[in-house]
This record gives structure tokens, sequence and C-alpha cells, in this order.
């Protein structure tokens, strides 16, 4: 047999050597077909399945010359006994068994064909092989067909190297290889649009795919990139920008080192945006460069996030373009970086704000070398030396991405504390601040958004000494309690709470009907429900400031500020409010006079009924706000100094979707209420006047209540299901509302109709003219012509 080894003489080595190596542990199993030339790449297992490429090449080869197709398989046989010599592998010893007992048959009946020896055969079928495939057919074969011709000829050189020793290959071979490697460059594997290939298929015949290609490859002013190969001295750097740069994204991977595989996808990416934006709003007949409009369009849909990040942050953007420039070309560059780094940043996609930090200083870098020729950041003149494919990866993403690793790994399979690890929206929110900008570019790897709590100082500083701070979690850490049922749901709880309260006082009165709110007394009692509310507002505000301590190291000053005054008022109004009701008992108000004396006599009015005014005013402007969703869009959208709000901002639905909303809840409320007033309160009253009326020397139970009156443990004994029953309530009434509001806007909306395959197939006569009316979008064009006839 022949044999890999570098010391063999032209002959080949002996054959005893690969038996030795190979028989003992190789005996005794079933063997396949041996007649079937094509099973041997598939029987092959999944622990040497970097062998199945070569035993492919040897069944493509076989028919041109079974001899190299027989040094082929020896290759791949010599190779999985080196990756497994004791077969311990699932079906490796059946495997290499069949492969040793084909090669002993092989070595006697195939021949060299081209030469006398097999190192010279290869070498001369190596050639061949070329410049009948490979040569002069990279403009005459389809792209998938010249990259599966390409890999054969890789595989062939990798076992002509095994076969041939190093010194002598022929410089024809060695010179075909290099070719082969540079084109095998070029045919990539391609998602839609293949690029690099000879012949064009349809697709890149389409004018829209023409049009975005030539944008993209305008380089006309670029600043090209010095390249440094590893056999040249450092005093012969040569620009080699035709051969490495071939558009715009190629540029920018020149400057900042992006993936090869990155920048491939981005590519067919922007072409496709481009192209599909612009097929849009342009005729085909006179189809010559892409539209100005398009590209802008484009732009202001990529940069939206980042240009209302630079708002909120009040810092200029740097999306900049000098006077007597061109445009396009730098906005298609400015397009391209941000979804090469979008291509590339990994789990910081998560991070929005991020990714905006990273594009503001990579785009200055950019304006920097087009038109000032100074480096933005030394301030030395630039020339462009070009980073390995790899740098952006290891000097941006990666710092970046070992801090999401590192709190990743606090998180202990989210058994630790939310308020021990840092999660994206902790991390992300760093950069909706000024002070993400003290991370400096290049990026400070000793801020403090990279430091973390398991680093120790260094051995040769004192503890007292400062070696920075970790950036502690932001906003909000969660305290797991259950007062957050309280929390969360505040305004319901206090709703519900008030709504109890006045019904009972409601159904107390003598009368015990509805009507009897319009008493001056009982309507004198109902104003208590605002004492009642400041005091669920002292519990909330107290509780916000209980349950955020843990987040108080990162907040702002202001925003502590808000949260004690926020404490101060609801204390002040807990005060306030019970003073002025027990004043206003010596001067009632009924309802009637509430309202029609309000103008006429408002010098009489108690200083209660003014506090219970001006108590209400933050919740008018609040229901105000509530039914303008235009006007809270526009304050969230907005940079006041207002508490921040970073996820939603802005996100309100349209008049009429609140409207049907708001309805919805304001009879599911009537109806509860209704039902939890004449169902569960008012049937109580009497049995309870009746009960606090009893009077019982000797209980034949235990007093749970020895020392109070009016049978109070029976009372409340009474009471307690039906309160826990009217806060629960709201979720029946909830499903009763939800299933015929659904049932019915499902009735209109046709859901459900179609029920059987007839009816489906009925309907496939609709289904194009239905795809078109929602689904396709209409160009700018179509949709000026409809208003210009409505007009």
């Amino acid at each position: 047999m022949a044999s890999s080894s570098g010391t063999k003489n032209d002959a080949g080595p002996p054959r005893s050597l690969s038996r030795r190596m190979t028989r003992a542990p190789t005996m005794m199993v079933d063997l396949p077909d041996e007649d079937n030339t094509s099973v041997d790449s598939e029987l092959v297992p999944s622990s040497l399945a970097s062998i199945v490429p070569i035993l492919r090449v040897a069944n493509e080869i076989e028919k041109d010359n079974p001899r190299v197709a027989y040094l082929c398989r020896f290759h791949a046989f010599e190779k999985a006994h080196k990756m497994d010599q004791t077969s311990s592998g699932r079906g490796v010893r059946q495997f290499k068994t069949y492969l040793l007992h084909r090669l002993e048959r092989e070595e006697l009946e195939t021949k060299p064909q081209l030469a006398r020896n097999d190192p010279r055969e290869i070498q001369l079928f190596y050639q061949r092989f070329y410049e009948q495939n490979i040569k002069d057919a990279q403009h005459t074969k389809k792209p998938e067909e010249m990259a599966k011709i390409l890999r054969i000829a890789t595989v062939l050189y990798d076992v002509l190297q095994m076969v041939v020793p190093e010194g002598k290959i022929d410089s024809e071979t060695r010179k075909y290889a290099e070719d082969v490697a540079r084109k095998e460059a070029e045919h990539e594997p391609y998602n839609i649009l293949p690029l690099d290939s000879g012949v064009k298929p349809a697709i890149m015949e389409l004018p829209e795919i023409k049009a975005a290609l030539h944008a993209l490859r305008d380089l006309d002013n670029l600043p090209m990139p010095r390249i440094r190969r590893p056999h040249v001295s450092s005093d012969d750097l040569t620009k080699e920008s035709g051969k490495s740069v071939i558009d715009i994204l190629d540029w920018l991977s020149s400057i900042f080192g992006f993936q090869r595989g990155n920048v491939a996808n981005q590519r067919e990416h922007l072409i496709l945006l481009l192209a599909n934006m612009d097929v849009r709003n342009t005729s085909l007949d006179d189809y010559i460069a892409l539209n100005s409009r398009t590209i802008q369009k484009l732009s202001d849909k990529i940069f939206k996030n980042y240009r209302s990040w630079c708002n909120y942050l009040r810092c200029k953007s740097n999306i900049k373009f000098p006077e007597k420039s061109d445009t396009q070309q730098q906005m298609l560059i400015y397009i391209a970086l941000y979804l090469l780094i979008w291509g590339e940043a990994s789990n910081i996609r998560f991070m929005p704000e991020c990714i905006c930090y990273i594009f503001h200083k990579m785009a200055n870098e950019v304006y920097g070398i087009l038109y000032s020729n100074v480096h933005p950041i030394s301030g030395e003149t630039y020339e462009t030396a070009a980073p390995d494919d790899e740098a952006f990866l290891r000097n941006v993403i990666t710092p970046i991405y070992q801090v999401l690793r590192k709190e990743a790994r606090i998180n202990k399979g989210g058994k630790a504390s939310h308020s021990k690890w840092r999660n994206y929206d902790d991390l992300n929110e760093y950069f909706w601040s000024d002070k993400c900008f003290k991370l400096n570019w290049p990026m400070d790897l000793k801020a403090d958004f990279f430091l973390h709590s398991d680093e120790s100082p260094p051995a040769n500083e004192r503890p007292n000494q400062s070696t920075g701070k970790r950036k502690p979690k932001t906003n909000f850490v969660e305290v797991r309690t259950f007062w957050h049922l309280f929390r969360s749901f505040d305004r319901m709880w206090i709703f519900f709470i008030l709504a109890l309260q006045a019904m009972i006082i409601v159904a107390w009165s003598p009368s015990g009907s509805i009507v009897a709110f319009f008493d001056k007394d009982v309507f004198k009692s109902v104003l208590s429900i605002f004492i009642t509310s400041a005091f669920l507002n002292l519990l909330q505000a107290f509780l916000d400031i209980i349950l955020s301590l843990n987040a108080w190291r990162s907040l702002k000053v202001t925003q502590i500020l808000r949260y004690l005054l926020k404490f101060v008022v609801a204390a002040a109004w807990a005060v306030v409010l019970p003073i002025g009701y027990s004043s206003s008992v010596l001067n009632p108000t009924g309802l009637v006079k509430f309202f029609s004396t309000w103008s006429m006599d408002s010098q009489n009015q108690s200083f209660y009924t003014y506090a219970i005014a001006i108590y209400l005013i933050p919740n008018i402007l609040a229901a105000i706000f509530f039914f303008l969703p235009p006007l809270r869009r526009t304050m969230e959208h907005s940079n006041w100094r207002i508490p921040k709000l970073f996820v939603g901002r802005g996100m309100h639905e349209d008049m009429f979707s609140l409207l049907k909303y708001t309805l919805f809840w304001i009879l599911l409320i009537i109806c509860k209420l209704a039902f939890s007033y004449y169902v569960e309160i008012l049937p109580l009253v009497e049995p309870t006047k009746l009960i606090m009326e009893i009077t019982v020397d000797n209980y034949q139970w235990h007093e749970f209540f020895p020392r109070f009156t009016y049978n109070i443990g029976v009372v409340i004994s009474i009471w307690a299901p039906v309160i826990l029953v009217y806060f629960l309530d709201a979720q029946i009434w909830y499903a009763i509302f939800s299933t015929l509001v659904g049932g019915i806007q499902g009735a209109f909306n046709h859901l459900g109709e179609i029920r059987t395959l007839g009816m489906l197939r009925s309907r496939f006569e609709s289904v194009p003219s239905a795809f078109s009316r929602h689904l396709v979008p209409s160009s700018d064009e179509n949709v000026l012509g409809k208003h210009e006839t409505k007009i």
C-alpha cells in the first residue's frame, strides 16, 4: 500500500507498514457489500465525520482515475486510524475493516495511468483536473457547479500533499493550488445572491439588484487601506485596493476589522433592502440608478432609534454630511456600518442603546477618516492600516460580552436574588445616560461598567485604596415580598377599597337605597373615602421607598428626592384630610349644595371641600392625559426632566381603541359593583345590625374578642368571606365579558367561518386578491393617486 509518510521514495513504501498498523483492531466483523462504490462515504461513523469529503471525492473521480481514487481512500483510512487508533467509537471497527479490505483489493486492481508511480500520477491528474474544470470554466459554469469542483480540487491537493514529499511538488502544481484557494474564497456559500459567481443567474440580472450593487461598489474618494503581506517587509507596504476592497462593506471591514462572513451576510442584506424598497417606487422602463429617496427612507428606518437616543442624551448626531460631498455614498457608508455592527453584536443586540453608543463612536471615526484626515483619537494624520478580520469582535464586542457572561454566571440558573446580578436591561440603562461617554473610544476597560463584584484588587494595593466600583443595579431591584400584590396593582386595590367603603356607608343608611347617596348626612359620610385614599397612598409611597432601597446607590439625587417628596406629600394629606373632615362636621354639606352653591357662596364652603378639590387635581390631570393618547405620547418622547421611562416610551393605542377599552371596563365595573351591592353587601346589613344589638352573656364556645362589644367576632366571621369574594369576583366578571365581547368580535371578523376542507377549497380563488390587499405594500405613487382621487 502507499503511505503518507514524507520520507518515502517515489515508488511508495512497503505494504506491511499499514498492514501492521490496522489489522489487529479490525478483525472478526461483518462486511457490507464491497461492490457498492459509494457506500463507504455513507457508512462513516459520526466520530469520523471529517473524512467524509475525502471519500466523496474518491467516488467522484473513480471513473476518471481509479488509482487516484484509491490514494484518496487510503488517505482517509490513515486519517481515520489516527483519529481512533483503538477503534473504540461506535461503528468505527466495522467501517475500518470494510475500508481496509477494499483498499487491499484496489491496490492490486488499480494501476497508474499517467505516470509510473503514485506521486507523479496524482500530480498529473491534479494538473489535468485543473485545466479541464477550473482554468477557463469560471465564466461558463454555474456557481454551485463551480463550488463543487473547487471543493474536489481542494481535497485532491490535501491528498497530494500527503502522498508527495514537500520538496517534490511541481511549481505548476503549487501555482494551480494557489489559484484554487483564491477562487474557493470567492465561491463561498451564499443565501440568495451569488455575488462572486461567474455565470450570473437570473436574479443578478434584475435592474434593481444591479443598481443596488453599483451603488455599493462606488469607492470614489475613499482612502484605500494599506495591507501588509506576511512575506513583505515593513518598508514595502503596497496598496492593493483593487484586490481586497470591492465595495463599501469591504472598505469598512478593512478599517475596523469585521469578520468576512458578517460582511458577506450584510452585503446581501443591504442589497436586497435597497432593491426591494427602490423597485416599489421606480418604473422598470427607465431604471438606471438607485433613487436618493430610497436611501433616505432606509436611513430613517435604521437610524430612528439612534437619533432618538442622541436627542435623549442631548448629544449631536455623528451622521454628518459636509457641503459638496457625495451624500448618497456617505449615507450608504453609515447604513452599512450600522448593519455590520449589528451583524457581529452577538447578545449585545438585546442592548440597543449600547449598539447606538458603538455606532456613535465609529461613525465619528469614519467622518474623521473621510474629511478631516486627522485621526479622531490620537489627532495624528490618518493613514489607513487594515486590521485582521476579528479586530472589531475582539476589541469592541468581546469586552461587553464578558460583562454579560459574568453577570449570567452570578444568576446561578435563576436561583440567585434579582438584586445580586444585572440583566440586559440593567446593563443597557447605563447607555441611557451621559455616563456612557466616560467609556471613551477605544473603550476604557477599567471603567465601572466593566468592573465585576468578584474581581479582587491587585495584591500590591491596600484595601482602602480606590480601585473602582462595580456598577450596581439600576432603578429596579426586586425585593421578594407579598406587598408587591398591593404595590403592583395599587390603583385597582385603592378603587375597590374605596368603592367597598362607599357601598357599606350607603347600605347602612336608614333607607338602604342607592338614592340615599344624595342625602346630606350620607354624602358627608361618603366623603370620608378620601381620608382612606390618603392613607392608602401613604402606604404606597412607603412601599416605594422600602422596596427600592437596594437601587438607591445607582439613582440620581433627583430621583431619590422624588421618592422622599412623594412620601412627605402623602403624609401631609393623611394629616390634613382627617383634620378637615372633623372640622366639616359643624358645617355639613349635601351633594346638591356642594354643586349649587359653589360659585355663589364659596366663602361658606368648608375647609374639607377645598382640600378635596386640591387633592383631586393630580387625578383629574391623569384622567385628561389618559383620554388624550397623542399628548401622552408626545410627553414620553420628549426629553424633559421627568421620571425616566426606558421601555415602552410612547407606545399608546389610538383614540378609538382607547374608547373601546374604556367602555369595556366601565360596563364591567358597573355590573360588578351593582352585583356586589345588591347581592353581597346589602343583604348582610340588616342581619349585621341585629347581631350587633343582641346581648350575649354566656358563650358556649370560646370567645375570640372578649373585650369588644357588639359581637364583633360574629360580624367578622360573616363579612370576611363576602369581602374576599368581593375582591376576587372581578376575575369572574372579566371572564364573562371577555367571552361575550370576544364572541361578538369574532363573529364580525368571520373567525371560524371555514370549517371544512370543501369550504377551504372554495376560497382559493379569493386568496390572491386578499393577499395583495392586506399584505403587499402599495407604492407611494399609488397611495398618492388614491388621495388625489378622493380630493
